[in-house]
């Protein structure tokens, strides 16, 4: 019916007003909670940089395969069954046994229970196969094992780029996931990613061992280069601690030397490793390794039970800032090597918003005058909904704090079309009841009532198609289809509730006038 109660009439101009309101937080800066919200603008509307990081999980798979080793070499020595010549080599571990053992070594593998593959009865795809040629057994990762590492690798890359990143303050960053070994990093803003390159390029994987020159470590020796590329010392294979023991890490300046260092604070096991091996080394030096190089490798002079320590290196204040955040957001699980670099320019992001402002005006502009010539003043009230539908729009999007790209603004034009076309079809439907019904209340009610079914079948379909594309798409893509999307339920409400009630309101006082449309 042509009617519409005074707590409608209220609640509609209430919402209205309020995302009006809303949008108008764009323009101007606010402490309020609600009005200092604002559109965020994407990597290709103010410039930025995009990375895509690939994950060497070669590093990974040899770890994981050495400590299988290990653990193959120690369960089958308190068994009493003798393996011979094991050896780890192009991702697989290979062993030999007497002849008589081999089916001791096959049933072991083969059983679920089994110590030497508890993670069979919960994860399948960590299992390992064996094949045997002879009196030699080969073990490796099936392709499951891998998949389900590469994953895991994946996820653990992904949330420690995103603190690293959260560290140092990028605004609004898009860390995506790409394939099951890529990672997607897009910093809109950002101009010099110098750092950020830096900060990802590193592994952070820190380990505290000893400096050892005996050739008989019994857990071998490693040579090493010290972080100036000249130095070197043998160092221990052996790990006393290990940056997963690491609760914080701050930059600081050491008051006796005047020398910037990292201090940081270890958790309760890693401080009585560290206060036990303190107190046993008195007099060796202790090497600070980071991905592979020696920091520093002071020597211990005294037993450190505190659970505390620093990290010297000729730090400049950016550097050990830097180093700090590393071991704050943990060590990545594989290295990132970066396949693809792109820098967008704010010239070239501002150059995108004019033109689609551009388009958004012609095509608005167009519009406007393309209905108010057919429908003279049921045009104007169309155009008045399209405003307000436009307001409600950017209120939605900025109370949500959504990120606008430029595929965005077209879907905000396209809102712009579906809107007219909801319109377009109500008054045609109207002409054609005011052809046989004579009260123009009945005709205009009837207009509405018989025009919704497929006004609704157009919307639901286009909103169905709006919600694959946001989650199957990319990010450009993903723009688009969220602007479309709540442009959809802005547009309906902008028609059935706004553009009606005006009309209600015109028709109302011009019930008798013949010829309104």
């Amino acid at each position: 019916m042509l009617y519409f109660s005074k707590l409608r009439i209220i609640f509609i101009s209430i919402i209205s007003l309020f995302f009006i309101l809303i949008s108008f937080s764009n323009l101007f800066t606010s402490e309020n909670y609600l009005f200092k919200k604002k559109i965020n603008l994407g990597l290709d509307l103010q410039g930025g940089s995009y990375l895509l990081l690939e994950i060497d999980n070669g590093p990974v798979i040899e770890q994981k395969l050495q400590n299988t080793t290990s653990l193959i070499r120690s369960y089958f020595k308190s068994k009493n069954v003798r393996i011979r010549n094991i050896k780890l080599d192009n991702k697989t571990i290979t062993f030999s046994v007497d002849e008589n053992l081999k089916q001791i070594i096959i049933n072991t593998f083969n059983d679920e229970n089994s110590e030497i593959n508890p993670y069979y009865p919960r994860f399948k795809s960590h299992q390992l196969e064996l094949s045997d040629q002879g009196e030699f057994f080969k073990v490796s990762f099936s392709n499951q094992g891998l998949i389900e590492l590469k994953t895991s690798s994946q996820d653990q890359a992904l949330e420690i780029v995103r603190r690293r990143i959260d560290e140092i303050g990028t605004n609004e960053p898009n860390i995506l996931k790409r394939g099951n070994d890529r990672v997607l990093v897009e910093l809109p803003g950002l101009d010099d990613p110098m750092r950020i390159k830096s900060l990802l390029g590193k592994t952070a994987n820190l380990t505290f061992r000893f400096v050892s020159n005996n050739n008989e470590d019994s857990f071998g020796v490693e040579k090493l280069k010290y972080e100036n590329g000249i130095n070197e010392d043998f160092v221990s294979k052996r790990i006393i601690l290990s940056g997963d023991n690491l609760l914080d890490a701050q930059p600081r300046m050491n008051n006796e030397t005047n020398e910037t260092v990292v201090s940081f604070t270890l958790d309760r096991v890693g401080a009585k490793r560290f206060g036990k091996a303190t107190s046993t080394g008195i007099g060796k030096q202790l090497a600070i390794v980071l991905d592979g190089q020696i920091i520093s490798a002071p020597v211990i002079r005294d037993t450190i039970a505190s659970g505390s320590g620093q990290i010297s290196g000729g730090f400049t204040f950016q550097s050990a800032t830097d180093l700090a955040l590393l071991l704050r957001s943990g060590a990545l699980p594989a290295p990132l090597n970066i396949i693809e670099e792109r820098t967008v320019g704010p010239d070239l992001g501002q150059d995108s918003i004019n033109a689609g402002i551009i388009a958004l005006m012609i095509g608005f502009i167009l519009v406007i005058i393309f209905i108010y010539v057919k429908y003279k003043v049921f045009g104007l009230i169309t155009n008045l909904a399209l405003v307000v539908n436009l307001f409600l729009l950017v209120g939605i999007l900025t109370i949500f704090e959504a990120t606008l790209t430029l595929p965005g603004i077209a879907g905000i034009i396209l809102t712009v079309g579906m809107a007219v076309d909801a319109n377009v079809l109500i008054f045609e439907r109207i002409k054609e009841e005011l052809k046989n019904e004579k009260n123009n209340l009945i005709a205009f009610d009837s207009g509405y009532t018989k025009s919704r079914t497929a006004i609704l079948d157009a919307n639901i379909t286009t909103l169905l198609a709006a919600i694959i594309l946001f989650f199957m798409g990319s990010g450009p893509i993903k723009g688009f289809s969220l602007t479309l999307g709540i442009g959809i339920f802005t547009t309906l409400f902008s028609v059935y509730f706004i553009a009606r009630l005006m009309t209600v309101i015109y028709v109302m006082k011009n019930k008798n006038k013949e010829g309104l449309i």
